[in-house]
Formats: C-alpha cells, sequence, structure tokens
C-alpha cells in the first residue's frame, strides 16, 4: 500500500475546533492498518480542551512522584489529537491475528485512520452479532464502568472476585449521573443482578429515557433521600455503594449522604475545579464512609494479571450483547457525519444542547 492521507478533529485554540491532515507512511511488519468507521465523543473529558479547563493546561503530571506540578504546563494549543472511543475496518494487515475487513474497537482517537501496534494498541474484535456502532463503547468506556463495577466487588472480596458485578447481586445500586460512562455503569448493575438501579441526574430530558430504558430516576436531592428511606443494608439505611459520575463535587456530597454507615463512594468522576460543596466534616465523618477512585488504569490491587483491559472490554460485548436495543434507541442520541465535527464542537460549547452520547461517523 501507499502513502494516505489522515484527517484528524482537534481543538486549533480555546472554544475553536478544527480537522489537520498528515500524510501517515506504509504499515511495519507485525502492524494493522485501520480505516475508522465511527469515534465516539467523551463530552467529560474533550471538553475541558475546548474550554481550557484541562489540568495538563496548567500543570504537568510527574509520572515518578504521582503527582502533578502546577505552572508547568505539558499541554498548549493547538491540541491535534482528541478521543479514545473508535470503531475502526482493518485494510491492511501484516499481524496474522488480524485480517482484511475484520471490525475492530480500540482507542486512538478522532482521525479518519490508523496504523495500529496490536502489541501497544488495545484491538477487540467485534462480534457478528453487534451493531458496529456500539464498539464506541468497548475498548474504553465500557471497561471504564466495567472497572468501577470491579472495585465494588473488590470492596467486598478481595482478590477473590470471580464474576463481575457479584457484590452487587441482590443489592440497590445508586448511580450518580447519566453521561456514557454513568450509562454503562447501570447497565453493568442491571446485568449484575441488583434489586433496583437508580439513577440521578439533574436533566428532565436524560431522566425520561433513564425511565425509557427501564431504570428508576430522579433528580440527586430525591434519590439520596430515597436511598436513605428505602434502602436497608443490615439493619442500616442507605446504599453499599454509589457509584458517582458527574465532575461536580456537589455531587460527590450527594452520594456520601446516600450511604449507610461504612459504604463507599466508588468516584468515576473527572473533577476540574475546587469542591466548595463538599463537607467532609458531615456525613463522611460521621458515619465512617470511604471513597475509592477507579480509572481505567488502574484495577484494583491484586486483580491486575486476571482483569486486564481486553477482559473488561469483552464483559462490555457481553453486556451490549443483551442490551442492544435499548443502546442503540436511548444512548445513541447523535451521529455527526466527521467533516461537520468542528462547527458541531462549537454548537455543543455554545448552546449545550441535551444528548446521551454522540459519535462522528467517518466511513459507513
Amino acid at each position: 500500500m501507499s502513502e494516505r492521507l489522515i484527517r484528524s478533529l482537534g481543538i486549533e485554540r480555546e472554544g475553536q475546533a478544527s480537522i489537520i491532515s498528515y500524510n501517515e507512511g506504509d504499515p511495519a511488519h507485525g502492524h494493522v492498518r485501520l480505516e475508522t468507521l465511527y469515534t465516539g465523543f467523551s463530552a467529560g473529558t474533550e471538553l475541558t480542551f475546548m474550554k481550557h479547563t484541562n489540568p495538563y493546561f496548567h500543570s504537568r503530571w510527574d509520572g515518578d512522584r504521582g503527582v502533578f506540578v502546577p505552572g508547568e504546563p505539558s499541554l498548549n494549543y493547538p491540541v491535534p489529537f482528541l478521543g479514545y472511543m473508535e470503531v475502526a475496518r482493518v485494510v491492511d494487515s501484516r499481524d496474522p491475528a488480524f485480517h482484511r475487513g475484520q471490525i475492530l474497537a480500540t482507542t486512538f482517537g478522532h482521525k479518519t485512520g490508523h496504523t495500529a501496534d496490536p502489541s501497544r494498541d488495545v484491538l477487540i474484535p467485534m462480534p457478528d452479532d453487534l451493531d458496529p456502532v456500539l464498539g464506541v463503547f468497548v475498548a474504553q468506556m465500557g471497561p471504564i464502568a466495567a472497572n468501577g463495577i470491579l472495585h465494588a466487588d473488590a470492596e467486598h472480596f478481595g482478590t477473590q472476585v470471580t464474576r463481575l458485578g457479584q457484590s452487587l447481586s441482590d443489592k440497590p445500586v445508586l448511580v450518580i449521573g447519566a453521561g456514557a460512562v454513568g450509562l454503562m455503569t447501570a447497565l453493568f448493575a442491571r446485568q449484575a443482578g441488583a434489586s433496583e438501579v437508580l439513577v440521578a441526574d439533574p436533566s428532565p430530558w436524560r431522566r425520561e429515557r433513564l425511565e425509557a430504558m427501564g431504570f428508576l430516576a430522579m433528580h440527586e436531592d430525591d434519590a439520596w433521600h430515597y436511598a436513605r428511606t428505602h434502602w436497608h443494608s443490615g439493619g442500616e439505611r442507605g446504599a453499599d455503594f454509589v457509584f458517582q459520575t458527574r465532575a461536580h463535587s456537589g455531587s460527590l456530597h450527594s452520594a456520601l449522604r446516600a450511604l449507610r454507615p461504612q459504604g463507599t463512594v466508588i468516584d468515576l468522576a473527572f473533577y476540574q475545579g475546587g469542591a466548595d460543596d463538599l463537607r467532609l466534616g458531615e456525613e463522611f465523618h460521621h458515619n465512617g464512609l470511604a471513597i475509592r477512585c477507579a480509572q481505567i488504569n488502574r484495577v484494583p490491587r491484586g486483580l491486575g494479571h486476571l482483569w486486564d483491559r481486553r477482559r473488561l472490554g469483552a464483559e462490555t460485548v457481553s453486556m451490549l450483547r443483551k442490551e442492544q436495543p435499548t443502546v442503540l434507541r436511548e444512548v445513541i442520541t447523535h451521529i455527526v457525519p466527521f467533516e461537520d465535527g468542528p462547527a458541531f464542537l462549537g454548537e455543543l460549547v455554545q448552546r449545550r444542547p441535551e444528548f446521551m452520547q454522540i459519535v462522528f461517523q467517518v466511513a459507513e
């Protein structure tokens, strides 16, 4: 094959998205050339680049010490590459494990194509019985939510976790936030056999869609009241676990209020500012609560050899097989042509229309 032109959706400057182009050479031995079909938009993370609120604009991550160093930005405009929710078709393979025409879920950004190194890139084959557009959830967003469920399992069972969601079976679950992570978490909780799944979100539009998906839906204030009134565990009122996915400190405080004594918030949110609405001297202190951060690059300690990204991706495929009609109908709310991406992102910042999951379509 010859050199090809790749187009990438990025951020030119604060509030302004654009498409850049560059040439990509032939794939090397062992590599796989991909043509993008769909790429999902992760609003919670990617809008931080549009709004200049991402922490990398203001500080540098020191990997050796595991801390951010303020005043040393490691990111500046333009930001040429965004995204991590892709579905692509193999158009050339130099690796016998992949074949031409195969559909893969992967994570390379909002680009029209990519040459992948299977030894480093996450490449998960999509089964024939799943609509390809659902692959936007398989390599990253689904595994993020599944990792949150896994952290709840590890709180109860340590390293003896044999089934995803075994800690939630026959127990009520509260999920705060109806973005992609919250929705995937709620779907995983339902598949795990939770006795009731309540999803809290401030948007009436989203709550209507949640109810159409079969979930109980409420505003946050109503949700924590409901949990402390209707749910009982060992004689104590409240939830064992709350999965917090909204990037607001007030939502974290609501999550704490919903817990029974010594319960745990599994925190999947990406906070971008301070925490003025969080009160650690109240329920957190008096009820002996815990906050457990669960992010995709860290599975619970001691489980990494069993529960890697690919296994979490396989769990996502299994869940989507059962929930496919619901997700296609209620979750994929916008499919936008790739070329319209810059204008659409500008409108998203200016008008903030209601949405669940936005997908850019690159090729048929």
